[in-house]
């Protein structure tokens, strides 16, 4: 049965008269007689006793203001809750990483971003990335990436992918012989970070501290394309996951060591207040950085 049918039915039964309902329907009393004899031919019952001064319904015709009622509710809430998803999706995210080899990849993302989703304003925030995590409980970011899940029962943490940190030096390097370097074979080294201080540095906080090794030399070097340099040179030795070094041409000097027998891997996370996890534009930046970052 057609909407419209539901329609005149409820108008005039809560109108009293097919009279009364022309207003409401922007219908003339003729074309709002010819839908009821219509529909009643259709159904094969009379919906309403007529009477001069009044339109009642008959048992039949209940029922159908029932379902009526029950019908333009259903669509009303309908309305309602696409009117709330549509205003969910729209909304600002700062966005910070506690790896600054994750700036080198969040340039694109963020303009494939703009592109499926225009209304989602996306600003990062370079800052001091080792306080990433506190930067989100204060509000002054609103999404993290970072390596280890935090405590925080205020913060929801999502696992994205994992990857592998290796070595990379000059094929002449001694140290190119090897199958994997050990923690000590870094004692002698000339390691090349981003930036102090060495607690935020992956392969310093997770693989030499715990074995109470410290590179000979360190030097924070924050631009990739000049680490690459001193590497080629056979100046120095850089830590970083092989997918950090895809837009960069690389000289066929360089070479990547794997670290430890079973190799450096880690984890990394989205993080988030949990009061804000269920935000829409929320969920579709998460759903789309997954799905980007899978492939790395």
């Amino acid at each position: 049965m057609e909407l419209k049918y539901y329609r005149l039915i409820k108008t005039i039964a809560e109108e009293g008269s097919i009279a009364n309902a022309t207003e409401r329907l922007f219908l003339t009393q003729s074309a709002l007689s010819h839908q009821l004899r219509e529909l009643e031919e259709r159904l094969g019952f009379k919906v309403f006793h007529r009477s001069r001064n009044k339109w009642e319904l008959t048992q039949e015709g209940s029922e159908l203001y029932k379902l009526a009622n029950k019908l333009f509710q259903s669509i009303d809430e309908g309305f309602s809750n696409i009117k709330h998803i549509m205003e969910g999706s729209k909304g600002a995210i700062k966005l910070s990483a506690e790896c600054q080899s994750f700036f080198h990849a969040i340039p694109s993302f963020i303009q494939k971003m703009g592109i499926l989703y225009p209304e989602i304003d996306i600003d990062v925030t370079l800052g001091a990335t080792h306080q990433t995590i506190s930067q989100v409980l204060s509000s002054e970011i609103d999404i993290a990436i970072v390596t280890s899940k935090p405590a925080s029962e205020e913060l929801t943490s999502i696992k994205v992918f994992e990857d592998e940190i290796f070595a990379v030096i000059h094929k002449e390097n001694l140290l190119n012989s090897l199958e994997y370097l050990e923690a000590s074979h870094f004692s002698d080294l000339h390691l090349l970070i981003n930036s102090f201080p060495l607690e935020g540095v992956y392969v310093y906080e997770h693989f030499l501290k715990s074995n109470k090794i410290n590179p000979k030399k360190i030097s924070a070097i924050p631009f990739t394309e000049i680490t690459l340099s001193m590497v080629e040179a056979n100046m120095g030795v850089m830590c970083a996951p092989k997918w950090q070094l895809n837009s960069f041409k690389l000289s066929e000097d360089v070479v990547f060591k794997r670290i430890s027998k079973n190799g450096l891997k880690r984890n990394h996370f989205l993080v988030v207040k949990k009061k804000h996890r269920n935000k829409k534009y929320i969920h579709d930046f998460i759903s789309s950085f997954e799905e980007d970052f899978l492939s790395l």
